[in-house]
């Protein structure tokens, strides 16, 4: 699939939803990708990408803004606390707060340096153990204390269960988000982010359905990426 598929799809469901195509940001996310393919839609004009890992991120990066100009760069895997001073630096946004050490890091990090990303936090729909993000019945008091922190949170974030339903797990993360005043939706991936978009989605995250297969990582598993699956 092409990089204007995926748009293409995105504007007829956000048409199908009632919704502005504009209204919904298309992630490219590009972990554990050859350089010639991300150099290919980076020359197709696209200009938001998501990366898993800081290190990997900010061995590419540097070189490809100098390059290209400003692009939009979003953090959607893990982030490890001793590699936040690093990715605040690196990356426009966060979409994987998922826990208060981390919240207390960048809220120092916001303080010294007058500016933070754009946070969502990620919130663990499916209560799965083995999986990150805040519990659903955590969640406010967990958006409390990022607010005390003055941690400005823009949105939430989820990863549904794979052998699941999506659907109520999106619906769970955008009502969660009304409740506490937030708009910004990051959810859906290659197989299911039309679906996203029906229950509001503002960021969607597509992989694989763009670059293709992807190149294992040497050394370490993928830890239940925030981004394409596949």
């Amino acid at each position: 699939m092409t990089l204007q598929a995926i748009t293409d799809r995105i504007a007829a469901a956000a048409a199908a939803a009632g919704r502005p195509a504009g209204s919904i940001r298309l992630i490219a996310v590009s972990k554990l990708q050859p350089l010639d393919r991300v150099q290919a839609v980076l020359d197709q004009g696209h200009r938001c990408f998501g990366e898993n890992y800081v290190q990997e991120a900010a061995a590419k990066w540097p070189a490809l803004r100098d390059r290209y100009g400003p692009v939009d760069l979003h953090l959607i895997g893990p982030l490890q606390t001793n590699k936040a001073k690093q990715a605040v630096e690196l990356f426009d946004a966060i979409h994987t707060l998922d826990r208060m050490s981390l919240a207390e890091r960048l809220a120092r990090l916001a303080q010294a340096r007058g500016q933070c990303p754009t946070l969502f936090v990620q919130v663990n729909t499916g209560a799965e153990p083995q999986k990150a993000g805040v519990l659903p019945d955590q969640a406010t008091e967990f958006l409390a204390a990022c607010r005390g922190m003055d941690l400005a949170i823009a949105g939430l974030m989820c990863i549904p269960p794979e052998a699941e339903d999506p659907a109520p797990h999106f619906a769970m993360l955008r009502d969660l988000a009304a409740r506490h005043g937030l708009t910004g939706l990051s959810m859906g991936m290659s197989s299911d982010f039309e679906t996203a978009i029906a229950h509001g989605a503002t960021h969607v995250r597509v992989g694989s359905a763009i670059f293709g297969a992807r190149t294992p990582r040497q050394g370490a598993p993928d830890p239940g990426a925030a981004g394409d699956p596949a």
